[in-house]
């Protein structure tokens, strides 16, 4: 059902249509217009001498310049048939992501490639059982938006998990050395911090999904609708979208506190004193 609505709509955007650019360009005042919104943040950020107005500013123009930049090649994409063309703006997506996770991270050793590695597992193993299902055909128009996704939303669950578990093994250092000197291994003495830091990380996801459409619509719901979809129609690609966000985070989060292991450790099984320094 998520596919043939996908299809009906990628159908009515059609970039070679007659007049797609020219409605593209005339679309665009919208977006420009909507600046008025950051010229009140920027007056309220002066007037309460908060100081971030070019950082605003910044943000604002980067944001615009990444995005239609991103469009562009997007659309390169999509009117390409090779599959290699998925794959590696699949791969740029992830190697971002895990290396964004990893600066959030930065205490871990090897913290981008640990992170990069999870969210790889972690989304590769979703999206294979939702084209596997036949959920998504494997075509960059469904795959990228899926994947990204998917990426970002591993990202941010991959980063914290690896940040809160370095934090409570350092914390509770005491503990998993003496579970270590009565013949633990490194996961038999963690495993109260790895489901703490599991725990905190996936919390959020866990609570989105109990609480989507009652506090606010989701984006790709939102977006479904103001595109002309009805409310039936959007809710279905929303329910695949939880529910690959959900499995993706989780695999992902989990895998990266298997891989912190060697990196917190010696291979003697003691904590190594170069990664809880000060």
């Amino acid at each position: 059902m998520a596919t043939a609505l996908l299809s009906r709509l990628a159908q009515e955007v059609d970039p070679w249509a007659p007049g797609f650019w020219r409605d593209f360009g005339m679309g665009m005042l919208k977006p420009l217009a909507a600046t008025a919104a950051v010229a009140m943040a920027v007056a309220l950020s002066y007037t309460q001498r908060l100081g971030v107005e070019a950082e605003m500013l910044y943000a604002i123009a980067r944001s615009f310049l990444q995005l239609s930049v991103i469009g562009f090649v997007l659309h390169f994409i999509f009117t390409q048939s090779s599959p290699l063309w998925i794959l590696l703006a699949y791969l740029f997506m992830v190697t971002v992501a895990g290396y964004t996770a990893g600066r959030r991270a930065r205490r871990v050793p090897r913290g981008g490639y640990i992170a990069g590695v999870s969210i790889l597992a972690g989304t590769a193993v979703t999206m294979f059982l939702l084209v596997l299902l036949s959920v998504f055909p494997f075509t960059p128009r469904y795959i990228i938006p899926v994947a990204g996704m998917m990426v970002g939303n591993a990202m941010t669950v991959t980063g914290v998990t690896m940040k809160k578990l370095h934090e409570d093994v350092k914390a509770q250092r005491s503990l998993v050395e003496t579970a270590l000197a009565l013949g633990a291994t490194p996961r038999q003495a963690t495993v109260q911090q790895v489901r703490r830091s599991l725990v905190i990380a996936l919390s959020p996801v866990i609570d989105s999904a109990k609480t989507v459409g009652l506090i606010a619509l989701p984006g790709a719901m939102t977006g479904l609708i103001m595109g002309g979809a009805s409310p039936l129609e959007a809710i279905q690609l929303q329910i695949v979208v939880m529910n690959m966000l959900m499995g993706a985070s989780t695999v992902s989060s989990i895998l990266s506190t298997y891989l912190c292991w060697p990196a917190f450790f010696t291979k003697a099984f003691q904590i190594d004193d170069a990664v809880f320094a000060d």
